[in-house]
């Protein structure tokens, strides 16, 4: 059995928002406005959805936030909660080395902010980054333009 493809865990920005005084939230907010989205355009895996039961359908309901169907996965996005198109994109989009996500993020939401983990997450925010990342899947859709994957 192959091991997980691991896309970020909070963990790995505990410290750096430690040191910029910041709560842990910040260490997953980058990846929870992507996390919703991927959830809103039906993007993950049949596994993810019976095994976030009442929490999603909560998150659907208004009555949980996405923080919390992201803390009940202990703070990982991982490539089994994903569909295959979700994973087709997010490999693309999302790896951090050499996708788009991060740049378009900073882009989009950090301003004049310190770092991209000031950023808070609020509707307005995700709203802004909604449109960069609809826009991006549907040019990865596009075959023209080189990211569809082989």
């Amino acid at each position: 059995m192959k091991a997980p493809h691991v896309y970020d865990k909070a963990k790995y920005h505990f410290e750096t928002v430690q040191q910029y005084g910041l709560t842990e939230e910040h260490a997953f907010n980058h990846t929870v406005f992507f996390l919703r989205w991927l959830i809103e355009h039906g993007l993950m895996s049949r596994f993810f959805v019976e095994e976030s039961g009442d929490v999603l359908e909560k998150f659907r309901n208004s009555s949980a936030s996405i923080h919390e169907v992201y803390e009940s996965w202990d703070r990982c996005l991982l490539d089994d909660m994903l569909s295959e198109e979700g994973n087709n994109f997010a490999m693309h989009y999302f790896d951090f080395d050499k996708g788009k996500y991060l740049r378009d993020y900073t882009k989009a939401l950090q301003g004049s902010l310190q770092s991209e983990f000031h950023v808070e997450y609020n509707e307005e925010n995700y709203q802004r980054l909604k449109e960069v990342i609809d826009r991006r899947f549907k040019e990865w859709k596009s075959p023209k333009n080189g990211w569809w994957p082989s």
